[in-house]
């Protein structure tokens, strides 16, 4: 593992000072304001402070399509993706659509048959859908790049709405109406909206369509904030910069799950994952729920996430969330084995590129590949690619990037210099997928890394941990443990990390794995814990760390959580 260099956040003055006078907890003003929150109605969580789905381009058409589609009893199909945002999208779509009178169904594409997004061989599903053969597909969290799906759809008789959140390409699909922050042109201030986020928007604007029909009558419609638990899951899973806007819909959401008004699939994850949904908080959602849901994703068919989120039955969406749960162990235990054999194909390498890597076994399943290419690239920290046999002589890789390199631009830069190579990729700066033909392996290797070292001039890349500091000792206790973990902390929006220097009182280790630690700092003696650590420390340490609670026999303590070590100067 390479040892990063700790950087520590400087909070704009001028920011902390307004946040201090608005009456904001003194820590938490100094966090936000380091955090780029420059006022006091940036951090809260009440709708009249939400970005209006009128700023959406194409919200109001799509919407004004919808509710044409409504009155004349048109079927709609939406057309899903197999990761947590897709599900969670679907869920929200299907849920929201039809509460407003709509007859919808879904369908997902399988990672293994049709691969991503909606493609002519989607479209040929569609018109076989069980359901009957929809008039309208609608797109969530995918169809931004689906040109030949779309017109595929056209062809067959059927008009496509394009819900989605990707970059697009050059050219954009001949839909219906296209709802998606970042296409040219939309003027909507939060690029960073999950694909659930969007179509929840576009629920808002259906809504409001609706009511000025009178399609209601003298009621409202439907409570569409019922749906804020699916939103925050799906935008949290999905690691989309946690912006003022997305900050607030996940706020909204986790204030819903805390006061236990959830979905039943939601409640039933909770139970499943041993997690108390009372306490909720974004790391549940990212790493307990999330993970569950997509390994229906990763292992067999996400239609399976996506029915434990739309039931409404209790005992179904246990019995969902248990088959969910048990994949999830399944993908661990894959997971585990291939980052193993990874590991050791590496240690038989006299030497690796320091500028990228590539791996590659006959052996390993594609659904779990992006995940070992996580790991690997923690340890390595460089750009990593992990490949998995696709059949027919073809590889599907999936990777994942270091800040300092932009995977998308560096595999786009490899389709230049080597026309042939690649086949297809997409992706974005810290993740892309592409596919290759086996036989192009060994050659791909090597033209990455050098489009890795042009794209950068460089060979090495060192990873940073950006801390908040030291902090104040009034405030390392459970009281400002737990106000810290009310908020809504994520991508873009890290959760605090503070340094301090400690002398280390005793240590031993638990679970074979994880140091058990008590600590000293001044006057102050603290439990600690250091995950996957099993090497001892030394009698004074510099440590960063979080501020964590403890529930034990009943009583609530401060935990610190460390991050990483680095012997005391003082």
């Amino acid at each position: 593992m390479v040892a990063p260099r700790i950087l520590t956040r400087q909070p704009d003055l001028a920011a902390l000072r307004r946040l201090e006078r608005a009456g904001v907890h003194p820590l938490l003003a100094r966090l936000w304001a380091a955090r780029g929150v420059a006022a006091p109605e940036e951090t809260a969580p009440d709708w009249a402070a939400m970005l209006a789905p009128s700023l959406l381009t194409h919200a109001g058409r799509a919407a004004a399509l919808l509710a044409d589609a409504i009155a004349a009893r048109k079927r709609l199909l939406i057309v899903a993706d197999y990761d947590c945002d897709g599900a969670t999208a679907c869920a929200v779509g299907l849920r929201g659509l039809r509460a407003m009178g709509a007859i919808a169904d879904f369908l997902v594409p399988n990672r293994f048959e049709t691969g991503y997004g909606l493609s002519p061989a989607v479209v040929e599903l569609a018109c076989a859908h069980p359901a009957g053969k929809p008039d309208i597909l609608i797109t969530v969290d995918n169809g931004i790049a689906s040109i030949d799906g779309v017109a595929a759809a056209r062809d067959a008789g059927m008009q496509v709405i394009i819900t989605d959140h990707h970059l697009p390409g050059e050219v954009l699909p001949d839909a219906l109406a296209i709802v998606n922050p970042n296409q040219p042109g939309c003027g909507f201030p939060s690029k960073h909206l999950a694909g659930v986020g969007v179509i929840f928007y576009l629920l808002l604007a259906l809504r409001a369509e609706l009511r000025q029909r009178g399609a209601f009558g003298g009621e409202n419609g439907p409570r569409l904030d019922a749906l804020t638990d699916l939103v925050a899951l799906g935008t949290v899973a999905d690691v989309v910069r946690l912006d003022a806007n997305n900050r607030l819909l996940v706020a909204q959401g986790l204030k819903r799950i805390r006061s236990g008004r959830m979905q039943p699939g939601l409640r039933a994850l909770f139970a499943v994952a041993g997690r108390n949904a009372r306490e909720a908080s974004t790391f549940d959602l990212g790493f307990a729920l999330g993970p569950r849901i997509n390994a229906a994703g990763r292992l067999a068919d996400m239609s399976l996430g996506i029915r434990c989120l739309v039931t409404d039955d209790e005992d179904e969406a246990l019995k969902l969330a248990r088959e969910l749960d048990a994949m999830n162990r399944e993908r661990r235990e894959i997971e585990a084995g291939m980052r193993e054999q990874a590991l050791a194909s590496l240690d038989a390498v006299p030497s690796v590129s320091s500028a990228s890597l590539c791996v590659f076994d006959a052996s390993w399943h594609q659904g779990v590949v992006g995940l070992v290419a996580s790991r690997l690239k923690d340890r390595f920290w460089c750009p990593t690619l992990a490949f998995a046999p696709a059949g027919e002589g073809e590889l599907r890789g999936s990777g994942r990037s270091v800040p300092d390199v932009h995977l998308r631009d560096a595999l786009d830069l490899v389709s230049k210099r080597h026309p042939s190579l690649i086949r297809k990729f997409g992706g974005h700066a810290m993740a892309a997928g592409l596919t290759l033909h086996e036989a192009d392996f060994p050659a791909f290797v090597p033209a990455f890394d050098a489009a890795v070292r042009e794209l950068t001039g460089r060979a090495r890349f060192e990873p940073a941990l950006e801390t908040d500091g030291s902090l104040e000792a009034d405030y390392a206790n459970a009281e400002v443990a737990a106000l810290l973990d009310q908020q809504v902390w994520g991508a873009g929006f890290p959760a605090p990390v503070f340094v301090d220097s400690f002398i280390v009182r005793n240590q031993r280790l638990v679970g074979e794995k994880h140091l058990k630690l008590a600590l000293e700092r001044g006057h102050q003696r603290f439990d600690a814990i250091w995950f996957g650590r099993a090497d001892a420390l030394p009698p004074a340490v510099d440590l960063a760390y979080r501020l964590a609670l403890n529930n034990w026999n009943g009583m609530v303590s401060v935990q610190l959580v460390v991050e990483h070590a680095g012997e005391s100067a003082a």
